[in-house]
C-alpha cells in the first residue's frame, strides 16, 4: 500500500514503550501525529522530541496524540523516553515494516559515506484514519509549530 494524502494511512502493529504494542485502531476517534526520527539521545532527535513534549498539552486539547518512531529498540525508548520525560509513546520499528509502509528509508550520506536511514517526517492522521498531511525531509527548528497549526486546522 502506498502512502497518499487524504487516504487511509497504513496501518501498523508496533511494540512501545510501557510494555504495550500499539496499532492505527487504538487510536480511532483521535487525531495521530505520527512522527519518525532516525536515532534516540541525537541531538536533532531529542531536541525534536523534547519540542512535542513541550507542546503536549496543546496537542491533547486538540484531541490529538503523538507517536514517536525509530528503529531503536524499546529499551533505548524507555531510557530516552524517561530522561527527557516524553508524555508520549515511542514504538520500536526495528525491523522498518512502519518504516516502509510510510515510505521513510530513504539514502544518506554522513562523512561521505552512504547508507540507508530514517528520513526526519511526520504524519497527521485525522480521527478517522486518514492521513491529511505529512512533512518530509523536516528541519527540527519551528516543525513542531508547524505541526501543532496543522493540527488546529483540521
Amino acid at each position: 500500500m502506498t502512502i497518499a494524502l487524504n487516504k487511509k494511512a497504513p496501518n501498523f502493529s508496533v511494540a512501545a514503550t510501557g510494555e504495550q504494542t500499539l496499532s492505527l485502531k487504538d487510536f480511532k476517534g483521535k487525531n495521530l501525529v505520527i512522527y519518525f526520527y532516525p536515532k534516540d539521545n541525537t541531538p536533532g532527535c531529542t531536541t525534536q522530541g523534547q519540542n512535542f513534549r513541550d507542546l503536549y498539552s496543546k496537542f491533547q486539547d486538540a484531541n490529538t496524540e503523538i507517536l514517536g518512531v525509530s528503529r531503536d529498540s524499546v529499551r533505548t525508548h524507555e531510557n530516552f523516553k524517561k530522561k527527557h520525560e516524553f508524555p508520549f509513546d515511542l514504538l520500536s520499528d526495528a525491523d522498518e515494516t512502519m518504516c516502509n509502509a510510510f515510505d521513510v528509508i530513504k539514502l544518506k550520506k554522513l562523512y561521505g559515506r552512504e547508507y540507508m536511514g530514517i528520513e526526519r517526517s511526520t504524519f497527521l492522521i485525522d480521527d478517522k484514519g486518514k492521513l491529511r498531511q505529512e512533512w518530509r525531509k523536516v528541519k527540527v527548528k519551528g516543525h513542531v509549530d508547524e505541526v501543532l497549526e496543522a493540527v488546529k486546522n483540521l
